[in-house]
C-alpha cells in the first residue's frame, strides 16, 4: 500500500472488501419483521446470542399480527437470556402492536417512520433499511463509531456525526456494503481493548496513534 495517504476511504474499502470478501449481516431473519426484532434484541447483546433466541420468538410470533397479541411476559420469557429483557419485550409487544394499528402489518422503509417506532432509534432503523430493504445506509453501532474515528474515515463526536461523515466520503454504491466491513472488523480485528493491530490488512494506511504493536 505504498504511496497511498492514511485515512484514504477508497483504500481502506477496498482492503477491507478483500478481507471479508462474504460480508452480510450476522443476524438470521426471513423478513423485515423478523430483522427488526432480532436488532432490538441486540442492544448489548451479542450477534450470536440473538440468533439462538430468535428461532423459538419467531416460531411462536413470526409477525406482527401474532406478536402484538402476545402477552408480554411470554415474550419475556422467551428472550430471557438476550438481557434487559423486560425493556425488550415491552418495546418489541409495542412496535408490532404500531405497525399492524398505523402500517397495515408492515415494517416501514424509511427512517422517518422506523424510528417513531418503541425501542427503534436511528442505528436500528438503519440495520432494517440496509440489510431487509437494500438501502444505502450506514448503521453506526459502537464498532463502526470505534473503527472510522480509529481510522481516520471519520472524527465525529456521536453516531450521527460519524453517519454523516462517512456517506459523505464513500461512494453512495459502496455504503450498503461499507456498513457490514466496517463493523465486522471492529468485532473482529479493531476491538476495542487489544485491537490485533499486528495481522491488520489496514495497518499501515490507518492513523490509529496508539496501535498495539
Amino acid at each position: 500500500m505504498t504511496g497511498i495517504k492514511k485515512g484514504d476511504p477508497k483504500a481502506i474499502y477496498r482492503a477491507l472488501t478483500k478481507e471479508y470478501p462474504d460480508v452480510k449481516c450476522e443476524l438470521d431473519f426471513k423478513t423485515p419483521y423478523q430483522l427488526l426484532v432480532a436488532t432490538v434484541l441486540s442492544a448489548q447483546c451479542t450477534d450470536k446470542r440473538v440468533n439462538e433466541v430468535t428461532p423459538n420468538l419467531f416460531k411462536k410470533y413470526p409477525n406482527p399480527e401474532k406478536m402484538s397479541a402476545a402477552s408480554q411476559r411470554d415474550i419475556e420469557r422467551l428472550i430471557k437470556s438476550a438481557g434487559f429483557f423486560r425493556t425488550k419485550a415491552k418495546n418489541i409487544k409495542g412496535l408490532s402492536k404500531k405497525i399492524m394499528e398505523e402500517h397495515n402489518g408492515k415494517v416501514p422503509k424509511n427512517l422517518e417512520e422506523l424510528i417513531k417506532l418503541p425501542g427503534v432509534g436511528r442505528k436500528t432503523a438503519n440495520v432494517v433499511l440496509n440489510a431487509a430493504f437494500n438501502k444505502p445506509t450506514i448503521a453506526v453501532d459502537t464498532h463502526v463509531f470505534r473503527v472510522s474515528n480509529r481510522t481516520g474515515l471519520t472524527n465525529g463526536k456521536n453516531p450521527e456525526q460519524v453517519e454523516k461523515q462517512l456517506i459523505k466520503i464513500l461512494p453512495t454504491k459502496h455504503l450498503k456494503k461499507a456498513h457490514h466491513l466496517i463493523l465486522l472488523h471492529g468485532r473482529y480485528t479493531c476491538k476495542a481493548r487489544n485491537p490485533l493491530c499486528k495481522t491488520c490488512i489496514i495497518n499501515k494506511i490507518c492513523l490509529y496513534k496508539e496501535k498495539n504493536e
